[in-house]
């Protein structure tokens, strides 16, 4: 992990999206003027700008476990009161939000479970944005599905409104994030993997560099077999 971290120092996200997916999301749902946000698995932070610019008035609660990634988001918003940076469980967040933003992390608790725990943590008119990565449809490759193995809850995009469903949400709004929102992440991280290799790093880095290209690869040829999956829902 200590490689992989360094590989994604200074990257400006830590996963697929861009300013055009989150402002479809955000334009499915009717925020109040100042809204209590949690950003959950926030990252560097790449997403609190668009948030703030839908809602100025909004305060948000960022939440990641990694360290460093708070330290950028304090750091960038020392002196905006809009913003709360902490290494808090977003599991288990506190009092009520009127948006849970989750942009790629709620694998890390299970879609389901995830879900389930945010419902009491909704306002009676509150709503949850999540991206989940799943199959899109189309016929998949030997390579993609290998690939993907490791991720065990990987299902079809039916599978994950079912989840939500069952969650205890109505889906408003569904949509995969487009190439572009893609390309936003894949891009500063190929930037990155190129020029560490430049730098003849080490054995170990060496090898989580190998990775992160394998990655890249697999979606520059078979992107269209899997995606994140973008959903906006309201608990039933």
């Amino acid at each position: 992990m200590e490689a992989f971290f360094h590989i994604h120092t200074d990257l400006p996200r830590e996963g697929p999206g861009d300013d055009e997916s989150q402002a479809w999301a955000l334009a499915q749902i009717d925020l109040p003027e100042s809204p209590r946000i949690l950003d959950a698995g926030c990252g560097p932070g790449a997403d609190i700008p668009g948030l703030l610019a839908h809602r100025p008035k909004a305060t948000i609660d960022a939440r990641d476990t990694h360290g460093p990634f708070i330290d950028r988001v304090k750091a960038a918003y020392k002196d905006d009161p809009r913003v709360m940076a902490s290494t808090d469980d977003m599991a288990t967040p506190d009092g009520t939000y009127d948006l849970i933003w989750c942009a790629g992390a709620l694998y890390f608790l299970g879609l389901y479970t995830g879900l389930s725990g945010w419902r009491d943590h909704l306002t009676d008119n509150g709503a949850v944005i999540f991206s989940e990565l799943s199959w899109t449809g189309a016929p998949v490759s030997d390579q993609a599905r290998n690939f993907w193995a490791a991720y065990e809850a990987m299902q079809d995009w039916q599978g994950v409104l079912a989840d939500t469903d069952r969650a205890g949400y109505r889906v408003l709004a569904h949509r995969y994030l487009p190439r572009a929102a893609w390309a936003s992440y894949y891009d500063p991280l190929q930037a990155r993997i190129n020029q560490l290799r430049a730098a003849e790093p080490d054995a170990d880095l060496t090898q989580a560099l190998d990775a992160e290209q394998a990655e890249i690869d697999l979606w520059r040829a078979h992107g269209g077999e899997y995606g994140y999956l973008q959903v906006v829902a309201v608990p039933e």
